[in-house]
């Protein structure tokens, strides 16, 4: 085989594909995530915080005071943005409580969905099988 037949087999596996759906779908979800996060929760977590914004918090290095983190960046002062850190912290607790939800809801669907489903009828028991075939036998 040729390599690009090669390629497109390895393409057209289930893994690769479901792989490549994934990824889109996390994509997406991930959007819908940020969204939620950024448009409903941090809202909230603003008002309860005071609408401390913690992306503008920062200790210059050089000991020099500056009014805010654009103009320390202007001087060129080197800065730690520990704010930044707090806010993705934040952002990680958040985000992960919420996939948690939405994980949890979906496992909790799929058990309903399997209890729901009725059970297959049993089949004869081996015994009831060897007594059909020995009676056959007998004809």
């Amino acid at each position: 085989m040729g390599f690009f037949s090669d390629f497109k087999a390895s393409l057209m596996k289930g893994d690769v594909l479901s792989l490549a759906t994934a990824v889109v779908i996390g994509g997406a979800f991930g959007k819908i995530v940020g969204s939620a996060v950024d448009d409903v929760i941090m809202p909230i977590v603003g008002l309860i915080t005071g609408g401390v914004d913690f992306t503008t918090k920062f200790i210059t290095l050089d000991g020099n005071s500056y009014a805010d983190l654009a103009a320390a960046k202007a001087a060129g002062a080197a800065v730690i943005t520990y704010g930044n850190l707090v806010q993705a912290i934040i952002n990680f607790v958040i985000i992960s409580f919420f996939i948690f939800v939405v994980l949890r809801a979906a496992e909790k669907a799929k058990k309903k969905e399997e209890v729901a489903a009725p059970a297959a009828p049993a089949g004869p028991t081996q015994e009831e099988l060897l007594t059909q075939i020995r009676d056959l036998l007998k004809k």
